[in-house]
């Protein structure tokens, strides 16, 4: 039994800490606020937690810690997950925005910041994370977010809402090229595929096992979205437009040959935050 929401913050820490949990204090205290319907980082927050814990908030609050000793991502749990600054909705069906995409937006913001009336398209678009945060920060004009996915469309449209960004959701298959034919030609097209290898699957942590498979398996070798995207979507490209796409480790000197083979200029890969070679980009001449 506890008495107060401390308290019991405290009994979750301890749960998730004999369960060996990452974070246990950021996982304790992100539940607890989604259960008290509070905001963790707001002061109110500490305040209230020597308040007498009421029997509802406890039960939500316990059940929500025992689906996250049993793997569930805490990102679901909550139902949203911040990315460049931007609040984003997730849940099952989407794939978890993760601080290393935003090494794509660093690099794409250093390399167009004092560009006007940009036109982006960002494949395999998931909530929306990209796109969302490349028309906050450059000057676009136009923004088309490209998802398959029917679960994962209705959270990147209330992300477009909740964001208030004009960018477009076109439903459809990456991989069909009858997508093409709905868009125009782009200054940039940025992609994080689903990249992971047939082994990388089998070892799936237990979080990550949540995350839809469509969203994650690239195929035996991890690479194939990257040869077709590479092949049907250069034809999008402005004259000296630039592909980019988020790869995982190890993959760099393959996607940068696949982008050299198709005709690819200035070819570069850029390291995230952690030293790991997390994108590969290229510019593409129509001449």
């Amino acid at each position: 039994m506890v008495n107060t929401y401390r308290e019991l913050l405290a009994q979750g820490e301890e749960k998730l800490r004999k369960a060996k949990v990452e974070d246990v204090k950021l996982n304790a205290a992100e539940l607890l606020a989604k259960a008290m319907e509070s905001d963790c980082r707001g002061a109110d927050f500490s305040v209230s937690l020597d308040d007498k814990a009421e029997k509802p908030v406890c039960d939500s609050f316990n059940a929500m810690i025992e689906r996250r000793i049993n793997g569930e991502p805490l990102q679901y749990l909550i139902g949203e997950w911040e990315f460049y600054g931007l609040t984003l909705k997730v849940g099952a069906g989407t794939l978890i925005p993760r601080q290393d995409t935003e090494t794509i937006v660093d690099l794409v913001i250093d390399k167009y910041r004092n560009s006007d009336s940009l036109s982006v398209i960002d494949l395999c678009s998931g909530t929306g994370c990209i796109g969302i945060a490349l028309e906050k920060n450059l000057r676009c004009d136009k923004v088309f977010c490209v998802e398959k996915s029917e679960k994962a469309a209705e959270y990147l449209k209330e992300n477009l809402r909740l964001n208030g960004s004009r960018a477009e959701l076109i439903l459809g298959d990456v991989l069909d090229e009858k997508v093409l034919e709905k868009l125009s030609q782009a200054d940039i097209i940025v992609c994080n595929p689903p990249y992971l290898t047939k082994e990388d699957m089998e070892n799936l942590q237990k979080e990550v096992s949540f995350e839809p498979a469509e969203a994650l398996f690239g195929g035996e070798d991890g690479l194939d979205f990257y040869r077709s995207i590479t092949r049907i979507w250069k034809s999008k490209l402005k004259d000296g437009g630039m592909l980019i796409y988020e790869i995982g480790i190890g993959q760099e000197d393959e996607v940068m040959r696949m982008l050299i083979q198709h005709g690819f200029e200035n070819v570069r890969c850029r390291k995230d935050l952690c030293g790991i070679n997390r994108c590969v980009f290229g510019f593409y001449s129509q001449n």
